[in-house]
């Protein structure tokens, strides 16, 4: 990791959203070469558009920026039914999505700062976990998510999802605690942690 830290996190904007395609674009690629077959029908056109522009409306999308360049983003979402309940306690949790980041920016460990970002966030609104669903048959994901250190829940399996590996993390764990993502420029001494714009009904 640079010793000089400069990326740092922001809300996602309008104009953020070919930006955010193509990281979509890039991640598909290279779960191909990976032999998975997560994102294996491409997200493009109208449609993956609109739902960018309906996540950063909404207050629930997150980028990661250095010199102007998006090299990551995460989400949050409201509880997904298809896989957990009320004896889940959804309240309880921080729901995270579209976890990508752009392939060069490997070493800088943006994927578990920004898992520690959520869990940060969580904490301070109250909530006991971090939770996500990925793709069921991406062992890579999973082994990925487990050394951060989540714990595999359960997997569903509804016939009109592809996803389905439940896992969670306390949100007191922390993968590197020393390296926090700044919300704003780092030259504007802002906080590690602001509340997001809105706060999806869970």
């Amino acid at each position: 990791m640079k010793s000089t830290l400069t990326e740092y996190l922001r809300p996602a904007r309008a104009e953020d959203v070919p930006a955010l395609m193509a990281l979509r674009t890039e991640a598909e690629e290279w779960l191909s070469s990976k032999g998975t077959d997560q994102w294996s029908d491409p997200e493009t056109g109208t449609k993956a558009i609109t739902k960018w522009r309906a996540s950063i409306d909404e207050g629930r999308a997150w980028v990661v920026v250095d010199s102007d360049k998006v090299l990551g983003t995460v989400s949050r979402g409201p509880v997904d039914r298809d896989f957990w309940t009320d004896e889940d306690h959804p309240e309880t949790a921080f729901h995270l999505y579209k976890l990508i980041v752009a392939r060069q920016a490997a070493g800088r460990r943006l994927g578990a700062r920004l898992v520690d970002w959520a869990s940060r966030l969580a904490a301070m609104e109250g909530r006991d976990w971090v939770r996500i669903d990925t793709w069921r048959t991406n062992e890579g994901l999973h082994s990925y998510y487990e050394r951060l250190g989540f714990r595999h829940v359960r997997t569903e399996s509804p016939s009109h999802r592809l996803s389905g590996w439940l896992a969670q993390r306390p949100t007191t764990a922390l993968s590197l605690p020393d390296s926090p993502l700044t919300v704003g420029p780092p030259h504007e001494g802002r906080s590690a942690l602001i509340p997001p714009q809105h706060t999806p009904a869970d």
